[in-house]
């Protein structure tokens, strides 16, 4: 099995410098050249897709077959529902199986609130921070019947992460027991897991499951406004001034055989070398981790002694 994987693209034209069509055919000439099973990405593909149907409908109809995966921001512009709707999906979290693997996609995107869990909604997050991030219980079963019935090993696909004990999933804990639990009843039942949101470059194993931190395809976001950039840019792209950008939209093509994942990645520089330290912000986040115009190569096997 051979996908095309990225995350963060962040289609918003005149706010964002790069994330736009010339970007998603580059994404698309690798995977055809590639011979791609399918292209998945891992969420905030836009930041409302009623705003942008061209373009959703570029990526949805492309001839090798594409599925979403729910980012924070995707439905800040749009309703979930009609987001759902128009990203062709029933729920926001569900599965496929390809190739004798089956790749579950989940949704962390709720907060709680007085003992419910909201999906985000048009900014409803923004005044729920402290309690953003939950799989809701009623994911959770699913999440364990899912991985039960599989065909094969899994591959679990999440905006949000499973694996950061900073800014992670609140009920991270929660879902790496199903994983280990599923691992220990039968060897590799969950192969790898992937995120995006915090736009960094990382891999690691953890209880013998690979972890993939996955960078943006285009910029990370500086919470420290800066004017490292041309006046002329700035004015054009009204929040590259929280931006730093790369050169290239960066990605991979992820090539699973038998219990290998090799991630063929790419590098690129940053746009005018403006680093994240250059603009007065921290170089590394709350993990230690740093900005990188990179998505890592790496050829993992696993086995029963990981």
């Amino acid at each position: 099995m051979k996908f095309t994987m990225f995350a963060d693209f962040h289609h918003a034209p005149g706010r964002f410098m790069r994330g736009g069509f010339e970007d998603l055919d580059f994404i698309f000439e690798r995977a055809e050249k590639e011979e791609v099973d399918f292209i998945i990405h891992a969420g905030d593909l836009t930041h409302g897709p009623s705003k942008h149907l061209d373009f959703v409908n570029k990526y949805n109809n492309f001839h090798i077959p594409t599925y979403n995966c729910l980012g924070n921001h995707d439905a800040d512009g749009t309703p979930y529902e009609e987001t759902l709707k128009l990203y062709n999906m029933e729920n926001g979290h569900y599965y496929f199986d390809n190739g004798g693997y089956r790749i579950i996609v989940m949704d962390p995107n709720y907060f709680e609130k007085d003992g419910k869990y909201v999906h985000y909604s048009m900014g409803n997050q923004y005044e729920n921070l402290k309690t953003c991030d939950w799989v809701p219980p009623e994911q959770v079963e699913w999440l364990k019947e899912t991985i039960a019935t599989a065909p094969g090993p899994c591959i679990v696909i999440a905006h949000e992460s499973f694996e950061r004990e900073s800014y992670g999933v609140k009920n991270m804990m929660e879902i790496r027991k199903i994983f280990n639990d599923a691992n220990a009843k039968k060897t590799n039942s969950v192969l790898m897991v992937i995120n995006g949101h915090h736009h960094r470059d990382f891999v690691r194993i953890l209880d013998g499951i690979i972890y993939f931190d996955m960078n943006s395809t285009n910029y990370e976001w500086v919470a420290k406004p800066h004017n490292c950039y041309p006046a002329e840019l700035m004015e054009k792209y009204y929040s590259l001034k929280n931006c730093v950008s790369y050169d290239a939209p960066i990605h991979a093509v992820i090539t699973v055989e038998g219990t290998t994942v090799t991630c063929e990645g790419m590098e690129t520089t940053m746009f005018m070398g403006v680093k994240r330290e250059d603009t007065g912000n921290d170089r590394f986040d709350q993990a230690g981790r740093e900005v990188t115009p990179t998505v890592q190569s790496f050829k993992i096997t696993l086995s029963k002694h990981e």
